[in-house]
């Protein structure tokens, strides 16, 4: 979501200050709520009352013998391709002075790594232009200060001896890392528009400063495009500790997996309007997840052990309910006495507030489960068992509503998207163990990635070269222009640099009745396994025939092909000539501009296709122009979202979003064994002036859907397909013509009429806790409506905990 719903200002709302901008007077009041409550961690001051520091060579722990990651030693020579002349991309921390011995403050030459080359940092709202990989080698860097990564920064760690981020004992400011700062009483950026950034391969020590201080891991308030990924949090265990692991007050993400909190009053204090979050263990906490808001929270694959409490949700209790719903699956808790306490009662203000599914969870001594404001509602045990399936909230099965709070079918896997008894998940691959010799760069074998250059030749040699050498493809920072379809074969692995850019361009992409593909991953009926990661697919200028991505190839045995950190960006940047200078909005009776048709389709997974993993992968059309400093809104036109056509299926889906396409977000047809885990979607801003039907004319090879001149585009349309696993979706329509009064609380859900639409041949469809914001209707089959959303109104959403059809 690109306007500011709710960017924290302590004790006062914050006014609209640019056209693109909301603020929400309920997420608002949630969120200035739990920093008044939390005051002492945003404004941490070193202690006074400190004794006298001494660390000595027994606080360094060497990383001698660390077997040696290929990203340290490879040849960096990624540019920003629209950047500033000589901008230089990677920078290691120690060429700045870091020196990692745990004896020595690194704060300032941290800093100087992030800062260097007049970055977008403080007083800037956002930019592509000046990206950035900062890099620590192993060892212990002590901070006595937040390091503050600026926009668009991956701070990466050596994943064979991950570097420590230490704080000192005096260490004074609001978090270790500091990832949007309140240099006044606002974050620095929009937490609603921080996109592309990472940090991964750290632990996070904060044992260093006392007990009883108010000491933050990570502040995170983060959107699409960014992750957390293999972090470990040491927090005081101490009786009394205050410590907090990751402290996240507001945004719209998002995705992180592979951490461990050990510690602390709270591993995770969360706030967010959704996320996706995986692989994470908890040991010793106070309480592990402490939710102070949010509108849908996925979790699969969380370990929860020897914590006072699993998962907190009972802000603002059974009159000003906050929590608007959460889906556990896949997961265990060990030895907690409480696995989750709720404020939800079916009378609860809010009466969708506090939805809760869970599904194939273990737990081994948790007296109990689920613990509601009147005491137990869902008895654990102090011995161990599985909870098959559990939920609270409205259950459409599919009439409805009816009062869900107990036990129900869970879910019918399939085998083909199991590991055991668990959905399939796999993490980003990183290729640490392999040496350098694995390697092929893009720069090095002559295509220049400036942007301008036609690289399609370059690409193609050698991208073929090393799918043959059984070679891994970095992608050195840069946008790479191409003109004709790069191909990807079997056996690719490709890895990014920074996102590195692939951007089509020119006439052959834009014709509409002869739509080509940017990107085609295999041929039709073949099969193999690639791997892609952290990199963008863009168009330049008018597209109007461009499918960024194609898939066909099958991966019928062994590991599932992968995407991870694989985004689409369809305007809203500097180079693509979709900017505010070309596409400004236009909400007049204004001619549709030929010259902002970006894109004819984002992603195509075609009929042969089978076997693709994807994980925290956004596709947007741009809604907003990143580098303009005002954030400014545009009217860019992209015809169909993610369209899923595979008869064989067999596909995981996980923090994924969609956004701002002309037809449709998400299309499944004739398709079948999908797993979705919090799925989120946005309607085009500007619809319906020009309404969904214009200017993609109907395909109905492609099961368009067919549309009026007053439609907006759906949300999440199923037909002809069976075995649909939803874990959680967000399907949002805010505005109506760039206006947000249709979404305001009380005024009915007027944005569009219908948002998720259900054919009468689909079977076996199950959503998990349906959050739709701005849709009259939440759900229609065949045509008609199930679901409204006067019966289902959450905290500002509105919410269905179980959907079955």
């Amino acid at each position: 979501m690109r306007f500011l719903k709710h960017v924290p200002a302590f004790f006062s709302l914050l006014s609209c200050a640019l056209s693109m901008q909301l603020v929400i007077p309920e997420v608002e009041s949630a969120v200035q709520s739990m920093l008044h409550n939390l005051s002492s961690y945003v404004d941490y001051k070193t202690p006074s009352n400190l004794p006298p520091q001494h660390v000595g060579p027994q606080s360094y722990v060497a990383q001698a013998g660390a077997t040696p990651y290929w990203y340290e030693t490879i040849n960096h020579q990624g540019i920003s391709a629209f950047g500033p002349s000589g901008y230089t991309v990677f920078r290691n921390v120690k060429s700045y002075g870091a020196t990692g011995n745990g004896i020595t403050d690194d704060t300032a030459a941290i800093n100087a790594a992030i800062n260097a080359g007049g970055r977008c940092g403080q007083g800037c709202a956002s930019s592509t232009t000046t990206p950035a990989v900062v890099y620590f080698p192993a060892g212990t860097y002590l901070i006595s200060s937040p390091i503050n990564p600026a926009y668009y920064t991956q701070l990466i760690g050596n994943p064979n001896a991950m570097p420590t981020i230490k704080a000192t004992a005096g260490f004074g400011g609001f978090a270790l890392i500091d990832a949007d700062p309140y240099y006044t009483s606002n974050l620095n950026w929009g937490s609603t528009n921080v996109f592309y950034r990472q940090i991964r391969n750290f632990i996070i020590d904060t044992t260093n400063m006392p007990v009883s201080s108010a000491a933050t891991g990570i502040h995170w308030p983060t959107a699409q495009a960014t992750s957390l990924q293999n972090i470990v949090f040491t927090l005081s265990a101490a009786s009394g500790t205050q410590h907090i692991g990751l402290f996240i007050e507001s945004g719209s993400a998002g995705f992180m997996t592979d951490l461990v909190f050990n510690g602390g009053l709270k591993g995770g204090a969360f706030g967010n309007q959704q996320f996706t979050m995986r692989n994470m263990t908890f040991n010793n906490c106070v309480t592990a997840i402490s939710h102070f808001w949010d509108w849908g929270w996925t979790y699969e694959g969380i370990n929860i052990n020897n914590c006072g409490t699993g998962i907190s949700i009972n802000a603002g209790g059974t009159s000003s309910p906050e929590v608007g719903s959460i889906t556990l699956l896949d997961s265990h808790f060990t030895n907690v006495p409480v696995g989750i306490t709720t404020a939800y009662t079916p009378s609860s203000a809010g009466n969708a507030a506090g939805s809760v599914i869970i599904e194939n969870v273990g737990i081994t001594n948790v007296p109990v489960m689920v613990q509601g404001p009147s005491g137990t509602t869902l008895a654990g045990t102090t011995g161990s068992q599985t909870i098959a399936a559990w939920g609270q909230g409205h259950a459409y099965t599919p009439s409805g509503p009816t009062s869900l709070q107990g036990p129900f079918t869970g879910n019918s896997r399939p085998a083909s998207l199991v590991s055991g008894s668990s959905y399939y998940q796999r993490s980003k691959p990183q290729y640490n163990t392999l040496p350098l010799s694995s390697f092929q760069s893009t720069r090095s074998s002559g295509a220049a990635g400036n942007g301008v250059t036609d690289d399609t030749y370059a690409l193609q040699m050698v991208i073929n070269n090393a799918a043959a050498a059984g070679a891994v493809l970095f992608w050195d920072a840069g946008t790479y222009k191409v003109t004709k379809t790069l191909v990807m074969p079997p056996g690719s692995k490709w890895v990014g640099e920074s996102y590195s850019v692939i951007m089509s361009s020119g006439s052959f992409f834009n014709s509409m009745s002869n739509p080509q593909s940017v990107v085609q991953v295999g041929t039709a009926g073949q099969t193999g396994q690639v791997e892609w990661s952290d990199m963008i697919v863009s168009t330049q200028g008018a597209q109007a025939g461009a499918i960024l991505i194609e898939w066909n190839l099958a991966t019928t045995s062994g590991t599932p092909s992968g995407m991870w950190d694989v985004h689409a960006r369809i305007g809203g940047f500097t180079g693509s000539s979709l900017s505010i200078a070309n596409c400004p909005t236009t909400t007049g009776s204004n001619p549709i501009n030929a010259n902002c048709i970006g894109g004819y389709m984002t992603m195509y997974i075609t009929a042969s296709a089978q076997g693709l993993y994807m994980e925290n992968c956004w596709l947007w059309t741009a809604d907003h122009d990143i580098d303009d400093p005002s954030n400014r809104q545009l009217t860019i036109y992209n015809g169909r979202g993610l369209y899923i056509a595979s008869t064989a299926g067999t596909f995981w889906l996980v923090g994924t979003a969609v956004e701002h396409h002309t037809l449709y977000q998400y299309q499944l047809a004739n398709t079948k064994n999908i797993f979705m885990g919090q799925i989120q979607t946005e309607t085009p801003y500007y619809q319906p002036n020009p309404g969904a039907s214009s200017p993609f004319p109907v395909v109905t090879s492609l099961n368009d859907p067919t549309l009026t001149t007053t439609s907006d585009a759906w949300g999440l349309r199923i037909l002809k397909s069976s075995n649909i696993l939803v874990y959680g979706a967000g399907l949002y329509s805010f505005f109506d013509n760039y206006s947000t009064a249709c979404s305001a609380v009380g005024a009915g859900e007027n944005c569009q009429s219908a948002i998720f639409s259900v054919d009468s041949t689909t079977s076996s469809v199950s959503v998990y806790n349906l959050n739709t914001v701005g849709a009259n209707q939440m759900i229609q089959i065949g045509g008609t409506s199930y679901a409204g959303y006067a019966q289902n109104i959450n905290v500002f959403p509105d919410t269905i905990a179980l959907f079955r059809s």
